[in-house]
């Protein structure tokens, strides 16, 4: 009997292992963008095409097309984890991420032509840790984004918790023996834990997500007994809940965030000064 149980348990592993092989995010990208798009008001007449290189989306609001990377793709194994990728990206354009970059690349550009190069605020300005920390954190609030859109649209939004878990992490997450980009995937689940409950309690059905869950379920405990921590969390959650919420909102109705028209202000500032 032993062996008969053990034998469906193989069998079941290999089955799933090649529906898993067999799935083409690639194909269901155009489906599943649309079903985003339409779910949540935005514009309908976008498209979307898979890329091989990074995706550059800076000119999404103009030429209506949506770039995803087909790197970010081959990490999605049904159409929840697909709707994630999708949902990030589409998370970028609605927060505004080109502009951001925009403004910040004015700053620096201001910081080095008024300091040395070798003054320590220069240094600080152009490193590579300012840089993947700006990166993290765009990443964070797309992640958000995206769930919000993932939910509205009828996709388990803990999808987004797994893709990330999924990605490449760091040397040091590796020696800890915690998730892959556990910062970003603790962001993303700590904002359904506060704004979704339902979807939390739902849960998601893979390996990857129950790992997650090993390394979280010990932060959410002892945040919960915590008063001063819990009352720090909610603060911000709400926050954030509130913030996603105008960005969304912002976008449906002139089809540019905060981020975009603080930059054209800027900018057409500077062309009239000069």
């Amino acid at each position: 009997m032993k062996r008969i149980l053990l034998a469906l348990l193989m069998l079941g592993m290999v089955t799933t292992s090649v529906m898993a092989a067999d799935y083409n995010a690639a194909k269901k990208v155009p489906s599943i963008g649309k079903k985003l798009l339409e779910k949540n008001g935005l514009p309908t007449d976008t498209k979307f095409e898979v890329i091989e290189n990074v995706a550059d989306n800076s000119n999404a609001t103009t030429s209506n097309i949506i770039y995803i990377s087909s790197t970010d793709l081959k990490y999605a194994g049904n159409d929840n984890e697909t709707a994630a990728v999708v949902s990030n990206e589409i998370g970028h354009i609605i927060n505004g991420k080109t502009a951001k970059n925009k403004l910040r690349d004015l700053a620096k550009n201001a910081i080095t032509n008024s300091l040395n190069s070798d003054n320590i605020i220069t240094t600080a300005a152009n490193s590579q840790y300012l840089e993947n920390k700006t990166s993290l954190n765009d990443n964070k609030e797309a992640d958000i984004t995206g769930v919000d859109l993932m939910i509205q649209a009828g996709y388990n939004p803990l999808a987004m918790v797994v893709l990330v878990t999924k990605m490449p992490g760091s040397t040091l997450e590796t020696l800890k023996g915690i998730p892959s980009n556990s910062e970003r995937a603790m962001n993303v689940y700590d904002y359904l834990v506060y704004t979704y409950p339902s979807k939390v309690k739902s849960g998601y059905n893979c390996q990857e997500y129950r790992n997650f869950l090993a390394y979280a379920d010990p932060i959410v405990k002892e945040r919960n007994s915590n008063g001063k921590k819990l009352a720090k969390f909610n603060k911000e959650q709400e926050k954030n809940k509130t913030k996603r919420a105008k960005n969304v909102a912002k976008y449906k109705t002139t089809g540019t965030s905060g981020w975009d028209t603080s930059y054209q202000l800027i900018k057409a500032f500077t062309e009239q000064g000069e």
